[in-house]
């Protein structure tokens, strides 16, 4: 006999560990300005991640890491004014807590205070574990990030899967085991190795959310715009697409400048 699935009217870190426990998934989209936040959120999905992909998807750069504190404080602001119900996680981008946990924490805390952000994320384990601990005892959620970690794109020197070798595989493992132990409430696993994603969240209790690590975690995440088919040239196997809107707006676009140019916008009806 299936169990009903709890209602949540707002979704919190507490949650999540909920929805894990009770074997129902974790849907989870990125979203970086205000109008996108609202449809997301009202969509119902659980998670918005206001991700550091902003460097790509609204700034047009190649990888992840041009992108500063501030501007991830001015697109988290835009979309928590948008929603009213998805628990909102801020990536915490490439330079600002790596090096120095004293300055992992002021940057966590400039994402709480001036963007009104519910969490923050983090790239990579053992190695960032005094800048966690130190942004966790100020009482800031974190969620943890491992496998394919976007910010350290030039060590790895490939958007390739990670963890196939079993050196790395187990590093992963005990960095998901450490992420716990500190007290991240769930983790992302990045373009791994389904089987080994499976064994993470069945080794855990906090929730394994995938993007690229197959149906054997405790839930999803996909970059809103390429989901919706807004970007037509990235073509990885586990993005999915829901809608086609490069296409539809493309569509959209000539036909308001073909009426603009033939004189048929606007009509006598859409003129005062």
């Amino acid at each position: 006999m299936s169990v009903a699935k709890k209602q949540y009217k707002r979704i919190t870190t507490k949650s999540l560990v909920e929805m894990k426990a009770n074997g129902e998934k974790i849907a989870m989209l990125t979203a970086y300005d205000y109008t996108m936040a609202q449809i997301v959120d009202g969509a119902g999905i659980d998670v918005i991640l206001v991700g550091d992909s902003a460097s790509n998807v609204m700034a047009g750069h190649e990888t992840t890491l041009p992108i500063t504190l501030d501007q991830m404080i001015y697109h988290a602001a835009s979309v928590v004014r948008g929603i009213e119900r998805s628990l909102v996680v801020v990536d915490l981008p490439f330079g600002s807590y790596q090096s120095d946990p004293k300055e992992a924490l002021r940057s966590a805390i400039r994402i709480m205070k001036e963007s009104g952000g519910h969490a923050v994320k983090m790239e990579g384990g053992k190695e960032i574990k005094e800048s966690i601990k130190k942004i966790l005892n100020a009482g800031i959620p974190v969620m943890g990030h491992l496998g394919l970690t976007p910010q350290s794109i030039y060590k790895f020197g490939t958007y390739t899967v990670r963890a196939k070798e079993d050196q790395e595989a187990e590093k992963l493992k005990e960095d998901a085991l450490l992420l716990e132990k500190l007290g991240c409430f769930a983790m992302v696993l990045e373009k791994v190795p389904a089987k080994l994603a499976k064994e993470v969240a069945e080794s855990v209790s906090i929730p394994i959310i995938g993007i690229g690590a197959g149906n054997g975690v405790d839930g999803q995440v996909l970059v809103t715009h390429d989901m919706l088919g807004m970007n037509h040239v990235f073509n990885p196997r586990f993005l999915r697409r829901y809608a086609d809107l490069h296409g539809e707006m493309t569509k959209a676009f000539e036909g308001y400048k073909n009426d603009v140019k033939s004189k048929n916008f606007p009509t006598d009806e859409e003129q005062y």
